[in-house]
């Protein structure tokens, strides 16, 4: 808990700081500037207290995506980056009969969500340390992927590796679900990017993406594309078909 307030107070000083220069300036998109190894310790150190955020800042967006989904028992369902589980718990009670893998490069994140996990009898799921960029799947063996809040992670260059991995597991025919911070032009969003070019870790590594158009160069066709902000923080949700 000291940590932690530590950590806020020289937030706020960086607030601070940086306050008067926001005013006016035009920002450019932001990479991605944490490696994957990074963002594992990261992610490991957070897991303790992701839930708040990921309640307060991410929970309509999350939703939306399950929404969106229509989930279909017996389906095969991917979920990656699973983090705590937020997500993958509302997965598995819509998909009692069907296969249910959530995957992390975080043991923290990934321990956190076993235990929310537990609290489902019989559940049908499987939890395991794999990276996105090399999914240990068959070709063609998910009717639907959903993924939140990693690309907002992922450096530009990278992300094509991604999204091929995620079109050689999918299904013809399989739903993609993405979510994402959104690249949007708001006062807060510009105190963000200051923030985040000054301590990506304060920030957890993640700044704004548009996704949608990348997302169509991969073959995958954009049924829905919408945005929400919570606590003033955007997101976009993109559903797409293979």
């Amino acid at each position: 808990m000291i940590l932690l307030n530590r950590e806020l107070m020289a937030f706020k000083q960086l607030v601070t700081r940086i306050l008067p220069l926001v005013c006016g300036r035009e920002m450019k998109p932001l990479d991605a500037s944490l490696t994957q190894e990074e963002v594992r310790k990261v992610y490991d150190r957070l897991s303790k207290i992701y839930d708040l955020w990921g309640i307060f800042v991410e929970s309509r967006a999350r939703n939306r995506a399950i929404e969106l989904a229509k989930i279909k028992n017996g389906e095969k369902i991917l979920e990656v980056a699973v983090g705590t589980g937020l997500t993958f718990y509302k997965i598995v009670k819509r998909n009692p009969d069907g296969m249910n893998v959530g995957i992390d490069i975080s043991e923290g994140m990934l321990s956190k969500a076993r235990k929310r996990l537990s609290k489902l009898n019989f559940a049908n799921y499987d939890l395991r340390v794999a990276s996105a960029f090399s999914i240990p799947y068959p070709d063609e063996t998910f009717d639907l992927i959903i993924n939140t809040y990693m690309f907002d992670l992922i450096p530009f260059g990278e992300m094509d590796r991604i999204l091929s991995e995620f079109t050689r597991v999918l299904k013809k025919g399989g739903r993609l679900v993405l979510v994402n911070m959104a690249d949007q032009k708001t006062p807060l969003t510009k105190i963000y990017n200051l923030l985040y070019q000054l301590s990506p870790k304060m920030l957890g590594g993640c700044r704004g993406v548009k996704m949608k158009e990348l997302v169509e160069s991969h073959g995958l066709s954009v049924v829905s594309y919408e945005c929400i902000q919570q606590m003033l923080l955007p997101s976009e949700i993109i559903l797409a078909v293979k």
